[in-house]
Parts: structure tokens; C-alpha cells; sequence
């Protein structure tokens, strides 16, 4: 982990190890999103979760089918997994949804880990 990270992205990190810490690993990631909504709002932190994405394809909208599962407008798009491994494409569906966002910072969680520092990847477009 870097130093370079803002004071948003550590406060989300924080929360996710308080999640983790109180719940543990090997549950589903639908359990650790619910926990996690609570744990941001506890800290009264702005925040949308399961943020719904707009698909434009050649200039016609085609609906909003990609789920962001956390969003802090303009600021931060947050990804969580509950998995045994991260592969590329939890990577290159982070930077899709940074893209199509507009949104230059995101992290990706893994749940699913003895310590969770081992699975968080912060990435920047």
C-alpha cells in the first residue's frame, strides 16, 4: 500500500478492516456489502451504494446494467469480491467502471482472505 492515498480512500480502507476484523472471512460478498453499507454510514460517510451505471453504446443509451458497489460521486468507485484470488478481469472491471464514471480512483476488496491487506488493490486512470 502506498502513501499516496487520500484521506477518502483511507477511511474506506479503515472501514473495510473493521468489517473484517468484527465478521472474518468465507461469507458471502452479499453479506460483507450490507455490513459495509452500515460500517460507511456509521461513519457518516456520502456515499451510493449499488450504484447503477449508464451504458451508451455509439451514442444510443442501452440502460443501466453495470452495478458499481460502492460510489462516492466523482471521488471514488469501490469493488468488493469475496473470492479465493483476484484475477485480471476483477482488475479490468474496476478500470471499466472508473472509465465510464469518470472517476480517477478505485479500490477493489477481497473479503475472502486471513488479512485483508492482502486483498486490497488500489488502482488510478
Amino acid at each position: 500500500m502506498s502513501d499516496d492515498r487520500d484521506p477518502l480512500t483511507e477511511e474506506v480502507i479503515g472501514a473495510a478492516i473493521e468489517v473484517h476484523r468484527i465478521m472474518g472471512p468465507g461469507l458471502l460478498e452479499s453479506v460483507y456489502q450490507k455490513c459495509l453499507d452500515r460500517e460507511f454510514r456509521l461513519r457518516n460517510m456520502a456515499f451510493t451504494p449499488l450504484a447503477r451505471l449508464p451504458v451508451c453504446y455509439k451514442g444510443e443509451s442501452l440502460g443501466d446494467d453495470l452495478v458499481m458497489d460502492f460510489y462516492f460521486p466523482e471521488r471514488l468507485v469501490v469493488e468488493i469480491k469475496s473470492i479465493e484470488k483476484l484475477a485480471p478481469i476483477h482488475d479490468a472491471q474496476l478500470l471499466t467502471y472508473l472509465r465510464l464514471s469518470r472517476t480517477h480512483v478505485g479500490l477493489l476488496i477481497n473479503f475472502n482472505l486471513r488479512l485483508l491487506k492482502d486483498g486490497i488493490k488500489r488502482m488510478v486512470l
